[in-house]
């Protein structure tokens, strides 16, 4: 008896997309073809440009001497990957399940700043995060096999991600009672005005990184900051030992296939692989 999973994937591969969606699909998802490899290229020096024009506007001197420069070349690239945008949601048979994808939500937030910037000015300089774009070099240059490491890394952060939020809790726990404790000791006349000044003060300390803008004055509040500095020195090696167990658990799949899912545009199958592994879609060859 067939599943109403089975044949929803059935009906799935009976609805064929005309020629010219086929013809997009083999362009912006193929790396095989001539006009796909030549338009992944020009996609990854957009990007790199479009950042680079990001930056540059971020610096005062350069703003006033070419904004107007600035600004034509930023909605260039904005109307350029809005385009680009929407032709990927064309060339896949179920678009939403794209748009949901971690590249569709990237590929969306690339874009959406720029409009936004029409309201709030200063928005526009999270468009840097076009920066996580150039991931789809790894497809582009034929380095798929890196995705299985991209993998092994993702899926041990994933299982070792319940210890490390009772390891988080823990270390807030203990910044909190620092902290007031710590407000207690030294009051107001050392620096520490309030309990959330004095957190702030405990954190740094406990992670080691010293500001040094608060500092106790006490002999009392100096013994318990050097207990804290040795006690965050323990504690760095923690999450580090929680995340090394979990990845040398995980086995790294052997060979990663560089087909592109038709239907959610997804990568990363295995090399044998006839079915996405994300919405069961029909892996052309």
């Amino acid at each position: 008896m067939q599943t109403k999973y089975t044949k929803e994937v059935q009906q799935s591969e009976l609805e064929k997309m005309s020629p010219w969606r086929e013809s997009i699909k083999e362009v912006i998802f193929g790396t095989e073809t001539k006009m796909g490899k030549l338009f992944d290229i020009v996609l990854i020096i957009s990007i790199i440009c479009s950042v680079i024009v990001v930056m540059l506007g971020s610096v005062n001197k350069l703003q006033l001497e070419f904004s107007e420069l600035l600004f034509y070349l930023e909605w260039f690239f904005t109307i350029f990957f809005t385009i680009e945008y929407g032709l990927r949601l064309i060339a896949v048979q179920r678009p939403w399940l794209y748009a949901r994808s971690f590249f569709g939500i990237v590929d969306f937030l690339s874009i959406i700043p720029t409009y936004l910037s029409l309201l709030f000015p200063t928005i526009k300089y999270m468009l840097v995060i076009r920066i996580l774009r150039l991931l789809r070099i790894f497809r582009v240059l034929k380095l798929t096999a890196y995705m299985g490491e991209v993998q092994l890394l993702m899926g041990a952060l994933k299982k070792s991600s319940r210890k490390i939020i009772v390891f988080l809790y823990t270390i807030l726990t203990l910044v909190v009672v620092l902290g007031s404790f710590m407000y207690v000791v030294e009051g107001s006349e050392s620096g520490f005005t309030s309990i959330p000044k004095s957190m702030y003060w405990a954190m740094v300390t406990l992670t080691t990184v010293g500001y040094g803008d608060i500092a106790p004055q006490t002999a009392l509040g100096q013994s318990i900051a050097s207990f804290i500095m040795i006690m965050g020195y323990g504690i760095i090696a923690v999450p580090t030992g929680i995340y090394s167990a979990e990845l040398i658990k995980t086995q790294l799949p052997e060979k990663i296939s560089n087909i592109a899912c038709g239907d959610c545009g997804k990568i990363g199958h295995d090399i044998d692989a006839v079915y996405c592994k994300y919405c069961g879609h029909f892996l052309d060859e």
